[in-house]
């Protein structure tokens, strides 16, 4: 992590572009994938079900989240990348993130309109919170 942090989007995010298939992108940080989340939904004017075990987590980052008591998913995003795109356009999409070396994962859908970000586990759901403060400051 030292030598090549691996925390540039640039190459990712012009590779997903060029497929013509991507209808927004945001580069969440400060806030984590939550706050990411509720973003790119408010830019949209959807809706958004998140599915939460979907939602890839570094072996590391989850170990160190929990020893310090924090939800991975409000910790800071440095190199995440989400995109919207639709159905008929993602397996394209996902060779393009890999070409550029990166992993693609669908982690939710995008929908109707004024229905929040939900979190959903199972066949549980709930409010996916907001962090207008990064959970790693309560810490530091």
């Amino acid at each position: 992590y030292l030598d090549d942090p691996g925390l540039s989007v640039v190459e990712p995010a012009l590779a997903a572009a060029r497929t013509g298939k991507v209808h927004a992108m945001h580069d969440p940080t400060e806030g984590g994938l939550a706050t990411g989340l509720h973003e790119l939904a408010q830019a949209a004017g959807l809706g958004a079900v998140i599915d939460e075990e979907a939602i890839p987590l570094s072996p590391e980052g989850a170990a160190l989240c929990r020893a310090l008591g924090l939800d991975p998913l409000g910790v800071i995003t440095s190199g995440a990348l989400l995109l919207a795109v639709p159905p008929e356009g993602e397996e394209e999409v996902r060779r393009a993130l890999l070409s550029a070396g990166s992993p693609g994962a669908r982690i939710g859908t995008m929908g109707e309109r004024g229905a929040g970000v939900v979190l959903r586990r199972g066949k549980r759901e709930r409010p996916l919170p907001r962090y207008d403060s990064d959970e790693i400051s309560r810490v530091l």
